[in-house]
Parts: structure tokens; sequence; C-alpha cells
């Protein structure tokens, strides 16, 4: 059954898309493997058979500036592939386009986003294809091919100096998914952000667990964002630094 808060993306998409151009659509993130969140994006995966124009780039920011985020809305993330820049599977795979909340101001302003490579599809496709949680088409394992190992490694590794600089703007995401990065190399499962943090919390020293704890509970709803505390804010860098070089002594050739 389509998910409540993602069916209105499916007319969407059709209509600026095209129905018939469109293979599949397909919720990844919280909403497929373990239910929204209170912060999370709703997160929708659209798969092409033609590459996309100008026009229709611009107009899926216009419409998805409409009804992403606001009082009433959650925001969405929605990004597009061309079928056959995936399968078969090369890496780094294309990304065709990217609508995110974090994105807003540039949109505002005109920006159309341009394909362009993206080793952040690969973790997004394995998603994808774990959740298994189609809106729109058949099951994700027949519209993609997964992910081999390697390149999920080293594509998870790829934006963390990126992370890093965006520790001060969006902490509780940038901590939270350096959690992520950690587990998923350690386990070789993705896993939610608040179960990546569980199991991250056991393994970490004790003066790094209130930083973490609060990052998750606020992803959780259970706290509200205070980075500004006494207790919390000389401890934010410390914590993010440690959990960076976690994910050094697991993947060393990331030189992150």
């Amino acid at each position: 059954m389509p998910d409540p808060h993602a069916s209105h993306l499916v007319p969407l998409a059709h209509r600026i898309l095209g129905a018939d151009n469109t293979l599949g659509i397909y919720l990844h993130g919280s909403a497929a493997l373990t239910g929204l969140r209170p912060h999370s994006d709703i997160d929708v995966l659209v798969v092409v058979r033609e590459p996309t124009t100008h026009a229709q780039r611009r107009a899926l920011v216009d419409e998805l500036l409409k009804v992403s985020g606001g009082p009433k809305a959650r925001p969405v993330e929605l990004i597009v592939v061309v079928q056959s820049e995936v399968r078969p599977w090369r890496y780094p795979p294309n990304c065709e386009f990217l609508y995110g909340e974090w994105l807003r101001d540039d949109f505002e302003r005109g920006l159309v986003p341009a394909p362009e490579p993206s080793p952040d599809l690969a973790p997004l496709l394995t998603m994808v294809l774990e959740g298994d949680a189609p809106l729109y088409g058949p099951l994700p394992a027949d519209v993609l091919d997964p992910v081999p190992h390697d390149d999920l490694r080293r594509a998870i590794v790829a934006g963390v100096p990126e992370l890093m600089d965006e520790l001060h703007s969006d902490t509780r995401n940038v901590l939270l998914t350096l959690a992520r990065i950690w587990t998923t190399l350690a386990t070789d499962t993705i896993r939610s952000k608040d179960a990546a943090a569980d199991w991250v919390l056991e393994r970490l020293p004790d003066e790094h667990r209130p930083v973490l704890a609060h990052a998750r509970a606020v992803y959780l709803g259970d706290e509200r964002e205070h980075w500004d505390r006494d207790d919390l804010r000389p401890a934010v860098r410390p914590c993010a630094d440690f959990l960076r070089r976690a994910i050094e002594d697991q993947y060393p050739r990331a030189a992150v």
C-alpha cells in the first residue's frame, strides 16, 4: 500500500517526467526501513528510461518547493536516476536530479540541478533494494542492480570530509550519519540512524556518549535540540573527531 506521506509524489513525477518514461518510484531511508521518525525526510527514488530535460528539472524544483517542508508537510528528498546509468552497475553512478531541503535557498534563487556523478547513490540504491518499498512500478530488484560490497564501502566514506565541514550547521544529522557510516563499515549492514547510534553508543568512550545520545533523542522526538548547552557545545567536535577516526580505522584508504 502506498505510504500516505509520499503518495502525492507519484502523480507529480508522472506529470513532469511522463508516466511512460517512469519505470519505478521507491521509498528508501527511514520510511522504508523502520518507519518515519519525527525529523525524517520522505526519501524517494525515481527511476526513468530517458534522461531529463532542463525544463523537466526546473518543473520538478518548482513543484517540490511547494510540497516539501512547511508546517504541515514533511521535507522531501527526491532523486532521479536513468536506469541505463546504474544498470549495469558502474562506479561512480550518475545522478540525474536531486532535490533536498538543505538546497532550498539555492533553488529559490533559480538553481536547477544538473546530472552529475554521485557516489552517494551507492548506499541509497542499497537501501532502496533492502527496503523493497515501491510506490509505483515493479519491485526494485527488477529495475536495479545490487551495489558491489567494495563500491558501497568506498562510497559511504567519500562524503566524510564534507560532513565534517557541515558539523556546525547540521550537527544532529552529521553525528548520526557518521555513526551510521561506522556501523555500516563494521557490520556490513545499513541501519536506521537511531539503530546505528545504538550500536555506536555501546562502543563510545564515556565522554562522547552524551553528544550522540542527544542527537539520537532529538531524531526520535524525545528531546528538543539544544547544542548550545554548556555540557554539549564543547564536546561536539571531539565526538565527531572520534567517529571520524573510527571510520578511518575501519577503512584506512578513506584518508578522511
